[in-house]
């Protein structure tokens, strides 16, 4: 069941891939602010977790050792 922040905003028990999912979306949003002012490392670091988390949601993929 939903549930209400402090700040107003509803807050979900989905777990793990759900709250990732939106950390990334929130994440986005900061990198837009820093890229108007011109902050490039910010940019950078803010997008490096943006994309950690969004490999969280996605399908787990076999890594192919080179034993089988």
């Amino acid at each position: 069941m939903p549930r209400q922040g402090s700040r107003g905003s509803v807050h979900r028990d989905g777990g793990p891939v759900e709250a990732a999912g939106y950390v990334a979306d929130v994440i986005g949003d900061l990198i837009q602010i820093a890229h108007v002012h011109r902050l490039e490392m910010l940019c950078y670091l803010l997008d490096m977790a943006r994309i950690e988390a969004m490999e969280i949601g996605r399908p787990h993929r076999r890594h192919r050792s080179g034993r089988d």
